[in-house]
């Protein structure tokens, strides 16, 4: 049973009262000890819930007949279906009810930021109370359907007998792949690197999100007829032109931003000074960790990460597990303006990153060797707040510090990279790179058989944000592919 009915309603009611629901604690994820973890680069932090926590944690959802939760949820899961069903045992239903619309349930139970969204939402909430842990209990169905070996492949219409083409095959791209096989569409997915998956194999260390978890979810889009091409980059290897001359009918456009941004400060061409897009894809999809890698990495002593997001917290915390015997994180801002999700701040510290907020470098100082090893940092104070809300950082006059460092990881953000609309002089960009599109239907405003989503859009987003924009591209792209056919 995947619907609730009037008859589950009242039945699941009569074993436990609403008051007593609300008054049932909220269940704590186990985990890894964290001075064993600090050292152990690919276990996974979070160790997941029994059935009997699941469950447990399950009582607590008051199955509203107005489910605020689904309306904080980009891809529109129905949240109360799914918890229910773990509510009744029904484990393998409530993973049925999550691939309904999540092409990445696994993933999502995992990285995504549920305490922003479905779970700022939650009745609990408005109550003064803990939400229910709808995250917790999304990677737990999930998991139990994959460690169980009775997956389920959602089911497809029929064949309409026209293929359309996904560039990148990131969070967006995979979304927008698995909704478009299901409408009955061929379904090619071209990646530019070696490894299906883009930022989720690449950008997020598996002690976060194991490459397993990823491989299976994107095996699953594979059973439901999802064609894979890797080593491929659309711009180069083929053209746009290319893909249209080949009878694909539209191109959804999911490369990502994978451009990084440096701060244009002295000294960021030292040795030692990289992005931490570069420092994470080299650790995480080219194995740079291990001794004999073609591709090694600088396991630093002494390692800063410039930023305060989650990529900032992936990077000092690998380095961490990479050997690195002091490892900061400086933050121009206090730590309430991190938009790094809690718990990766949580993790962070446990694990003994250390936190330099209110802090800015100003310079990099390097060797005769030309290897960086300090930074300068301006002491900041915070001022009114800025456009997004947080306040502004504002230079304390004067006043600077020097710290010993001999690897910088720098993660202030990236930019779309400019291939594709180099290659594709017709699609027309925004100043930062991104692509135009519209905003309703994420179609290009300039080349209509392109559909964008993700962070080729956004310039940097959530994992749950881009599936929400490959499922509303595709909705759009049906639409406008069966118009032009009337």
């Amino acid at each position: 049973m995947t619907k609730r009915d009037d008859t589950w309603r009242v039945e699941l009611r009569a074993q436990m009262k609403a008051k007593e629901r609300t008054n049932l604690h909220r269940v704590e994820m186990p985990e890894l000890d964290s001075e064993y973890r600090s050292h152990i680069r690919n276990e996974e932090v979070n160790l997941g819930l029994t059935p009997q926590m699941a469950i447990q944690e399950a009582h607590r959802c008051l199955d509203c007949a107005n489910p605020t939760c689904m309306d904080g949820c980009p891809v529109n899961i129905n949240i109360p279906g799914f918890i229910k069903n773990i509510e009744r045992g029904e484990f393998l239903e409530a993973a049925k009810v999550l691939k309904e619309t999540s092409a990445l349930p696994a993933v999502c139970g995992r990285v995504c930021p549920q305490e922003r969204q479905c779970e700022a939402q939650c009745i609990h909430v408005k109550m003064n109370k803990e939400s229910v842990a709808i995250g917790h209990l999304e990677r737990f169905a999930a998991d139990y359907e994959r460690e169980s070996g009775q997956i389920s492949v959602p089911e497809t219409a029929p064949a309409n007998g026209m293929k359309v083409a996904v560039v990148g095959s990131g969070p967006a791209g995979l979304s927008f792949a698995g909704d478009m096989a299901k409408l009955g569409y061929e379904v090619h997915v071209f990646e530019a690197l070696h490894e299906i998956g883009g930022v989720l194999k690449y950008g997020i260390p598996e002690f976060r999100l194991p490459n397993h978890i990823v491989d299976v979810e994107i095996d699953n889009l594979r059973q439901m007829g999802v064609r894979f091409m890797n080593n491929c980059i659309i711009g180069k290897t083929i053209a746009i032109h290319e893909l249209e001359q080949d009878g694909f009918q539209g191109i959804f456009v999911a490369s990502g931003a994978g451009l990084p941004r440096f701060m244009n400060i002295k000294g960021e061409n030292l040795v030692g000074v990289m992005s931490s897009n570069e420092y994470l894809t080299r650790v995480n999809l080219m194995d740079a960790a291990n001794p004999d890698s073609d591709t090694p990495v600088y396991k630093g002593k002494k390692v800063a990460v410039i930023g305060g997001g989650n990529t900032a917290m992936d990077s000092v915390r690998t380095a961490r597990r990479l050997g690195a015997e002091k490892a900061i994180i400086v933050y121009r801002r206090s730590e309430e303006e991190m938009p790094a999700r809690r718990e990766e701040v949580i993790h962070a510290k446990s694990e003994g990153i250390d936190f330099m907020t209110l802090h800015n470098p100003i310079e990099y100082i390097g060797n005769e060797s030309g290897r960086v090893t300090h930074m300068v940092l301006q002491v900041m104070q915070l001022g009114e707040p800025d456009e997004s809300g947080r306040r502004s950082p504002v230079e304390v006059p004067g006043k600077t510090v020097t710290v010993e460092v001999d690897e910088v990881i720098v993660s202030v953000g990236v930019s779309p990279n400019p291939l594709l609309a180099q290659s594709t002089p017709e699609l027309q960009t925004s100043k930062r790179g991104t692509l135009v599109v519209n905003e309703d239907t994420l179609q290009s405003v300039s080349m209509p058989v392109i559909f964008a989503g993700g962070d080729i859009v956004r310039g940097g987003a959530t994992v749950i944000l881009a599936m929400g924009d490959g499922r509303r591209a595709a909705k759009a792209m049906d639409e406008w592919i069966k118009s032009k056919l009337k």
